[in-house]
């Protein structure tokens, strides 16, 4: 692995400095020794361990803080236990035995503001550039801030963190793309004595047919299997399979949507087609991980799988100074990784960076979130 070169010619922590490397005049720049892209849970992680590490990181996020768990349904209860949830070694206290959506969002802002953590919020990164191809590990990091002022980042090493939402699986039919078909659930009051279909069968389908239900809309589950998904939260799989006996929430099983109409969507049923009445249509069906960084930097990733080439150890990939922390480690099986075991992959980044002579006492100085 390549070792992370740091300058210091900035005194105010590498924030800004009095011209961007690559001669664009008026274009912010930005030197530190890590940028890290997407702040989630998991890339909060690895910017803690930096620190811990003495590595300045700077943190990168499209959208706000925590962006998938914000784009959970409003009422969410989480399956895992909050200690499992917890990163940098704060507790994380939860009035019940699971934490909600609302309570990790509140968590995990406060450990942003206990450590410090600089997050650069609304900010996309355009390009990643890895240059002195025969040196140490340099990147050149292009990004776009909300207000779409063009910014540069220099960093000895980059860690992609950037999760799998924003990218759905689709069902590639005819009206996917119309205006009540939606890849995301928030809340059910929307759909209030109106017709909703919910197409899937795990954990997402199921919390959005039940907060459906109870919101008073009209709703059916569209699935594919012959049953739901042996991994619904077992405390959530007895409500919603009596309302499915009781004829509450409707089901069809074996079954796969053909086409979406505006009214309407159409299904290959065992018994022939259907036509089911649909005035929302809420497609739970997951998502692929955000590869396209890794694409761009050509970090081989297994066609069969999703997974990028990398040491489990390091999580390094096989680019020298591109490391992955998160999901993209389960490739296309997100099931593989979540906050439990993610959370740990920054650690072993900031072990192997501060392993290198290169980076070892360096000054970390930190902002707040922005």
């Amino acid at each position: 692995m390549a070792g992370v070169r740091v300058s210091e010619r900035q005194a105010d922590g590498g924030r800004r400095g009095s011209a961007p490397a690559d001669g664009a005049a008026g274009v912010p720049a930005v030197t530190t020794d890590v940028v890290i892209v997407g702040a989630g849970p998991c890339g909060l992680a690895a910017a803690i361990a930096m620190q811990r590490a003495g590595l300045r990181a700077e943190l990168i996020e499209r959208s706000c803080l925590v962006s998938g768990i914000y784009g959970y349904p409003t009422f969410m209860t989480f399956f895992s236990t909050a200690e499992r949830l917890a990163i940098g070694g704060v507790p994380f206290s939860v009035a019940g035995d699971k934490p909600t959506r609302r309570e990790a969002l509140a968590y995990y802002r406060t450990v942003t503001r206990h450590f410090g953590i600089r997050v650069r919020q609304y900010e996309s990164v355009d390009e990643i550039e890895r240059l002195d191809d025969a040196g140490p590990a340099r990147f050149r990091v292009r990004s776009t801030t909300g207000a779409g002022e063009r910014r540069l980042t220099e960093a000895g090493a980059v860690v992609i963190a950037t999760g799998y939402f924003g990218h759905p699986n689709r069902l590639r039919v005819p009206g996917e793309d119309l205006p009540h078909v939606t890849h995301l659930f928030k809340e059910g009051h929307e759909a209030f004595d109106r017709d909703a279909v919910v197409v899937g069968g795990g954990n997402s389908a199921v919390d959005a047919a039940l907060d459906l239900y109870r919101a008073g809309a009209r709703v059916t589950i569209v699935h594919f299997l012959p049953e739901l998904d042996r991994n619904v939260k077992p405390w959530v799989m007895p409500d919603v399979v009596n309302r499915i006996a009781e004829g509450s929430i409707g089901a069809r099983f074996s079954s796969r949507v053909a086409a979406i109409e505006p009214r309407h969507v159409v299904l290959a049923t065992p018994d022939g087609e259907e036509r089911l009445a649909a005035d929302h249509v809420y497609l739970m069906l997951g998502y692929q991980p955000n590869a396209w960084l890794l694409e761009q930097l050509a970090v081989p990733i297994d066609p069969a799988t999703g997974v990028p080439h990398h040491d489990p150890a390091t999580m390094e990939t096989a680019v020298p100074g591109v490391f992955i922390a998160g999901v993209l480690a389960s490739g296309y099986d997100a099931n593989k990784t979540f906050i439990e075991n993610g959370r740990h992959h920054g650690d072993l980044i900031a072990t192997a960076l501060a392993a290198h002579s290169e980076v070892r006492g360096t000054k970390h100085e930190v902002g707040g979130t922005r």
